[in-house]
């Protein structure tokens, strides 16, 4: 399985990139918030998703690892395959996704194309427990297209999920823990939790 892809952006098209590394070059797709943020002829890393079928392979590729396990979280969703996943997750940045399914917005997740009132019940059935408590409660709402940039990922998050953590676990452990302190510092009062 392919972790992670670290090269030079070759192309942008739809909503997948080609990484140049040492010369291959390797499609993946990305969610809308990556993709604004993505720039030609930079260096970028993606957790990958490598998704094999009967008569396809695809990548799909995130900024950060919390957005990664909350794609493969939605895929776990019966009836949520990567392309709806990949949609729910380009409604907004991953941590207000995570939000949302948190605060069982169902109509902020049912936005998402090819995602419809059923199946977003049922993702926030199945994964409202599993994403951890809400950072804010209230409506979601969708990002607007003509904003340009991703925030940056909450990295604390992306390590505790490395070190192990689940990513309801890593959320809760965050909780009460200032977003102000360094990464370092936040790690740190996290683990002592």
């Amino acid at each position: 399985m392919i972790s992670h892809i670290k090269g030079i952006i070759d192309e942008k098209f739809g909503s997948s990139v080609i990484v140049d590394v040492n010369g291959v070059g390797y499609e993946i797709a990305v969610t809308m918030p990556d993709f604004d943020d993505i720039r030609l002829n930079e260096t970028r890393k993606f957790f990958t998703y490598h998704a094999v079928r009967e008569n396809a392979e695809e990548l799909y590729g995130f900024s950060s690892l919390a957005a990664k396990k909350l794609f493969e979280l939605l895929i776990s969703v019966q009836g949520i395959g990567p392309k709806a996943a990949m949609a729910i997750l380009s409604l907004a940045e991953a941590e207000e996704v995570r939000n949302a399914i948190a605060n069982a917005d169902t109509a902020f997740i049912a936005k998402a194309s090819g995602v419809g009132k059923k199946s977003a019940e049922r993702v926030i059935v199945d994964l409202s427990d599993k994403v951890g408590i809400p950072s804010k409660y209230g409506a979601t709402e969708p990002r607007a297209d003509n904003i340009r940039g991703a925030r940056e990922s909450d990295e604390a998050l992306d390590a505790l999920i490395a070190l192990g953590f689940t990513l309801k676990e890593a959320t809760l452990a965050l909780e009460n823990v200032e977003p102000s302190l360094s990464t370092e510092e936040r790690i740190k009062l996290a683990l002592k939790k």
